[in-house]
């Protein structure tokens, strides 16, 4: 694991971002480590999505088929 840090946050962004993550039960470390970990997983999403997409073979998907090619993705590349 590491570390990261964000310098130069206003107080009032960084007590806006701790009353929403003690209203949902959370620390802010956690709040904000789920909020890093959803938006890493969007853009590898985004990112195998495009790829997909961008298939020149000509093959189509099956209905539900994008959902488990993404699934297998996931299970391939952890979360």
């Amino acid at each position: 694991m590491v570390a990261l840090r964000i310098r130069d946050v206003s107080e009032e962004v960084r007590d806006a971002l701790a009353a929403h993550a003690k209203g949902r039960g959370q620390s802010l470390q956690a709040y904000l480590l789920e909020l890093v970990e959803t938006q890493a997983r969007r853009l590898r999403d985004t990112s195998l999505i495009n790829h997909v997409g961008g298939r020149s073979c000509g093959s189509r998907s099956l209905p539900g088929g994008s959902a488990a090619e993404l699934a297998d993705q996931r299970e391939q590349h952890g979360p």
